[in-house]
């Protein structure tokens, strides 16, 4: 079990990462800032469910990314408002610069989501196959398809 203190620290350490991930999905600052704060939530009524403590990033990354994936089928039903791309380049990133952020920004969501996972926010292979509950080829095919992508985007 996972106490309130243990809890707050291991939020904490998560926060950038959940930030951009939503960011990366929902492409709009307040209903990523509602996401991250809905997946807290949901992950604090539910710390009993994480048997591993060394798994509560994957565990509650993979929450934001259903939170993600409800905010985004419920907009669906709304009228588009025309959300801006963000610029992950902006987020205090020293991996990005302003062109491969919106290189990132243009790939398609599962592919995005896999790169930044990967590339962004150092998961292993194996950990985005369990946060995004498909198969580890899956991910990699992702990977590869993305790494074209943006070289196809930049150039060599």
């Amino acid at each position: 079990m996972i106490d309130n203190n243990s809890f707050e620290m291991l939020v904490s350490a998560q926060t950038n990462t959940l930030y951009r991930v939503s960011m990366s999905m929902l492409k709009n600052e307040h209903d990523a800032q509602d996401a991250v704060h809905e997946a807290i939530l949901s992950a604090y009524r539910n710390r009993n469910q994480l048997k591993h403590k060394e798994y509560f990033g994957t565990w509650l990354t993979r929450i934001l990314i259903n939170q993600c994936n409800k905010t985004l089928k419920e907009r669906k039903k709304y009228a588009d408002i025309g959300d801006q791309l963000p610029d992950i380049s902006s987020r205090d990133n020293p991996y990005t610069s302003l062109e491969v952020g919106e290189a990132i920004n243009s790939l398609p969501q599962k592919i995005r989501l896999a790169i930044i996972l990967y590339y962004i926010e150092d998961y292993s292979v194996r950990e985005i196959k369990s946060i995004l509950h498909i198969p580890e080829g899956t991910v990699k095919s992702r990977l590869s398809k993305g790494r074209k992508l943006l070289k196809d985007y930049l150039g060599d």
